[in-house]
C-alpha cells in the first residue's frame, strides 16, 4: 500500500510540474522514456534470476498450477474486451492493452505510451499510459485491501489471480497468511509467468 501511495505521489507531482512547465521539454521528448524501458526490462531479468528460492519452488510445482496465471491472463483480457463498451474513446485492443499490464503499472504504462505514440499521437498515447498506469495501481490496492475478502468468498486461489504480477512480492505476505503457507510456490509462479508475459501482450494488443 505505501509503495503505491509513493508512485501516485511522485505522479502527481510530475504532473504538476508539468503543467508549471518547470522542466525543459525539448530534453524530455527525446528517448528518454525508451531508456526508462529498457531500465525497467533489465530489472525485470535480474528479479528474476537472483531469485534464491527458484529452484526449490519450482520443484514443488505441479502441471496444473499453470492454470491459474492462465486462467489470470484469460480473465483480465475477457474483462478488459468488455470494458471497451463503455469505452468509446479506446477500441477494444486499447483496453486489452491496459488490462495486459496484469497490476505492473510501471512497465505496461511505458509500454503502451512508447508503442502508441506511432498511431495515436503522444498526447492521446501518454493519455492511454495514464489509464494503463492508475488502472493496474488500483488493482495492486484492490489486491492488498481485498485478499481477505477475496480469499472467504472465492477461495484460496482468487487472491492470488486478482494480484497479477505482485502474487510474488507485494501482496504475497497476505496471500500467504490468508490463503497459506502451501500457497506460497504457487503465488510465486504465478507472478514471474505473468510477469514475463507483460511486455508480450502489451506490445501485441499496441501492435492490432
Amino acid at each position: 500500500m505505501k509503495g503505491s501511495l509513493l508512485v501516485l505521489v511522485f505522479f502527481l507531482i510530475g504532473c504538476l510540474l508539468g503543467i508549471a512547465d518547470m522542466l525543459p521539454l525539448d530534453k524530455l521528448q527525446g528517448n528518454l522514456t525508451l531508456y526508462i524501458l529498457y531500465a525497467l526490462m533489465l530489472q525485470v531479468g535480474i528479479s528474476i534470476g537472483c531469485s534464491k528460492n527458484l529452484k526449490s519452488i519450482v520443484s514443488q510445482l505441479r502441471p496444473k498450477f499453470l492454470l491459474i496465471p492462465l486462467a489470470t491472463i484469460l480473465g483480465t483480457l475477457l474483462f478488459s474486451a468488455l470494458a471497451s463498451l463503455l469505452l468509446s474513446r479506446w477500441s477494444v485492443f486499447d483496453c486489452m492493452a491496459v488490462g495486459s499490464g496484469f497490476a505492473y503499472y510501471s512497465l505496461s504504462s511505458i509500454l503502451i505510451t512508447q508503442f502508441k505514440e506511432a498511431s495515436l499521437g503522444l498526447q492521446l498515447a501518454t493519455e492511454l499510459g495514464t489509464i494503463a498506469l492508475l488502472s493496474n495501481i488500483f488493482r495492486e490496492m484492490m489486491a492488498l485491501l481485498g485478499t481477505p475478502l477475496l480469499c472467504k468468498y472465492f477461495g484460496k486461489l482468487a487472491p492470488i489471480s486478482a494480484a497479477g504480477v505482485n502474487s510474488m512480492d507485494v501482496v504475497l505476505p497476505m496471500i500467504t497468511r490468508y490463503s497459506g503457507s502451501d500457497m506460497l510456490p504457487v503465488a510465486i509462479l504465478h507472478g514471474l509467468l505473468i510477469d514475463m508475459s507483460v511486455p508480450f501482450f502489451v506490445s501485441f494488443f499496441c501492435q492490432l
